[in-house]
């Protein structure tokens, strides 16, 4: 008889031929049940000894199974945390060369170009993961010592939609009052090369954030910078060119025609508790929404925009351009420097307003979910690119989710919503325990990318999951790595994930030199009722945000 053996040795090997019929099996039954000793003939179906059946699951990390993955996805590297001296996994799917991994780690590193190539050519279809364990367990009632394990097949499915191709992310470390290293990185997701756009360290360690894309792509970004140094600006890239606007921009979503851009202006102040299981807290004293116009490159805003007792913050624009969506909670105290003793009652709405972009005109605001109704903050809005999912956060109270224990994803039917006038709303299945916050869609509106801190509680990761067409979000997979157990020493925090289908091409030190020069694009803000004293925006601010 021929036996089904595996690649001898440590390392890793990618197999040469697809496996063959098997020829022969002997099993025999051992304990309760759970474990059956098989022999496999012919192919490379596992280890070149008999082998043990396990009726579980491996343990492994990160968890891979019964997910959706893009089919341009890098490889789901995992460790296997199961006991054993030797680690045998075979990846394969109904079209291709399945991949066979051997390794004496419990790390297993899967093969770059085999990956691809598998994943490929079973778009729309399960992908499969056989792990083999060799441990030193044996079945007294078998005929010859049972050194490996065969765990149960785990099998995922491979979307036939991709991802796009970056994600563009900003790292920063989890301190409570300042900092010394910060940047906004984008990430390959075909691969795991990770290039930063813009760090700190071009402007003595001032603050960038709020970056934002038009349409996925990267010919039209804009991002804040907040510096003691260099002052508060917002630097935008556009096709290539680098322009620095002289005034400070927050949170900013683009008009899907490239021409205006709406941001909120927030006057925001970290706050901390005595005794809860997050100390850290951001809240609002004052904000409106802006837009700034790239025609005539002006700073505008309108009554329905910055209205004087409430708080506005967290624009988006919906696909059409007709919709500008964003969140607003009313100012029930008067003293707009001091904590309100009513901070945790402070819960923001859902509202829009009809936009013309060729008139410059706006229209009545509209309720789109009263925080009287949901009794919870209702955060950062985002529409998928065919209009119809509004994705967003909710959290007990407040305007800063990624804080807040109970932040939670929700989803709403706009195109059910316009049909039946009602806005209905549902939690999604992929919420933990922990924060969910900081989402994004992609082009095709078949991925979102969000941030949780599901594993520890203090640090973000993100995560991707699949959408499919009845809106149902499926299990979310980890941002893979290249070592899996890079994020168990990982002190950074990722936030504000953005999915782009290009890269940034714009290199660090021209938008750094941007930030440095004093040539800058002068706007003159809107001065409301709403809107900080132009004098106290140019004083120097906290070091929180400076």
């Amino acid at each position: 008889m021929m036996d089904s053996r595996a690649p001898q040795g440590p390392g890793q090997t990618e197999t040469t031929n697809a496996s063959v019929a098997r020829l022969g099996s002997i099993l025999l039954a051992a304990g309760a049940g759970l474990l059956v000793l098989l022999y496999g003939f012919g192919g490379r179906n596992g280890p070149d000894e008999p082998y043990a059946m396990v009726n579980r699951a491996p343990a492994i990390w990160p968890d891979c199974g019964d997910i959706v993955i893009p089919p341009n996805i890098a490889p789901l590297n995992f460790a296997i945390h199961e006991p054993g001296t030797c680690y045998f996994v075979r990846v394969h799917a109904a079209n291709g060369k399945p991949i066979e991994v051997f390794s004496r780690k419990r790390e297993i590193r899967i093969p770059q170009r085999p990956w691809r190539r598998l994943l490929e050519e079973n778009r729309g279809d399960t992908l499969n993961l056989d792990v083999f364990v060799k441990s030193s367990i044996t079945d007294p009632t078998a005929r010859q010592p049972a050194r490996w394990q065969r765990f149960a097949r785990m099998t995922s499915r491979i979307a036939p939609e991709d991802v796009d191709d970056f994600i563009v992310y900003r790292r920063i470390w989890p301190g409570h009052a300042t900092w010394r290293q910060m940047g906004v990185y984008q990430r390959d997701l075909r691969s795991y090369d990770e290039n930063v756009i813009l760090d700190n360290d071009y402007f003595q360690h001032g603050c960038v954030n709020c970056h934002a894309f038009c349409n996925h792509r990267t010919t039209k970004m804009l991002l804040g910078v907040r510096s003691t140094t260099y002052g508060s600006s917002a630097i935008l890239a556009e096709d290539g060119h680098v322009s620095k606007i002289g005034t400070r921009l927050g949170y900013t979503s683009w008009h899907p025609s490239g021409s205006v851009a709406a941001s909120s202006v927030n006057k925001v102040r970290q706050v901390f508790h005595s005794a809860t299981n997050e100390i850290r807290d951001v809240l609002d004293f004052d904000s409106l929404i802006v837009y700034y116009r790239l025609d005539d490159r002006t700073v505008r805003t309108a009554p329905a925009l910055a209205r004087k007792d409430w708080l506005e913050t967290y624009p988006a624009w919906s696909p059409d351009g007709q919709y500008l969506y964003f969140c607003c909670a009313p100012i029930t105290w008067k003293d707009r420097d001091s904590v309100p003793d009513s901070f945790h009652q402070i819960r923001y709405s859902l509202v829009r307003i009809q936009y013309d972009l060729q008139k410059d005109q706006w229209g009545d605001l509209e309720m789109v979910l009263s925080a009287d109704q949901t009794g919870q903050s209702v955060l950062l809005p985002r529409i998928s690119p065919d209009g119809r999912w509004l994705l967003f956060t909710m959290c007990d109270y407040g305007c800063f989710p990624v804080y807040r224990q109970s932040s939670d994803l929700y989803m709403m039917d706009l195109e059910a919503a316009q049909q039946t006038g009602q806005y209905s709303y549902r939690r999604l299945d992929i919420n933990s325990s922990a924060s969910e916050s900081w989402h994004s869609w992609s082009s095709n509106g078949r991925w979102i990318a969000f941030s949780s801190k599901r594993l520890s509680h203090l640090f973000t990761r993100l995560y991707l999951a699949y959408v499919d067409d009845r809106g149902t979000v499926h299990k979310p997979f980890l941002l893979p790595q290249q070592d899996p157990h890079s994020y168990d020493a990982c002190l950074w925090t990722f936030s504000v994930p953005e999915l782009v289908a290009e890269p940034v091409r714009t290199r660090g030190e021209t938008l750094g030199r941007a930030i440095r020069g004093k040539r800058e694009i002068r706007v003159e803000m809107p001065v409301t009722m709403a809107t900080p004293r132009q004098e106290a925006t140019a004083a120097k601010e906290e070091s929180w945000h400076q």
